[in-house]
């Protein structure tokens, strides 16, 4: 079965290894699995992967609105930084739902050496698709 975060690869070739314990190596792959585990329903994913700040203030409850959206495909748009050696991280995508497509762009960084989510308050530095001066 292809992976929920539409990567077109299988889910256990994918995503799984991250659901079951593993530390995702950059931070689109992080992106695509929390992608995944809010399609999958899996709380304990989504706070172990959210920055130690968020993690305290999570409870089951502020995931129930979004599981409810009937969550369809993931389009990543852009991702600026990200990488093995990199601290910090940009990724933009939209998430087609049954109501329609939330459009974000999130903030990633290591904590622990880990990629976490930290907010959808990212800028990237400049548009998808704009020429580079």
């Amino acid at each position: 079965m292809d992976c929920p975060c539409c990567s077109g690869t299988a889910y256990e070739a994918c995503c799984q290894p991250w659901h079951a314990g593993g530390d995702a190596p950059t931070a689109e792959a992080l992106m695509r699995s929390r992608y995944c585990a809010f399609v999958r329903r899996d709380i304990p994913y989504l706070v172990r992967t959210s920055h130690p700040t968020l993690r305290a203030k999570l409870t089951p409850k502020d995931f129930q609105r979004t599981f409810a959206l009937g969550w369809k495909a993931l389009e990543v748009v852009a991702v600026e930084g990200g990488a093995v050696g990199d601290a910090h991280a940009v990724v933009q995508f939209k998430a087609t739902h049954a109501n329609g497509v939330h459009h974000e762009t999130s903030r990633f960084s290591r904590a622990g050496g880990t990629w976490v989510y930290r907010d959808d308050r990212g800028v990237l530095s400049a548009a998808p698709g704009a020429a580079a001066s």
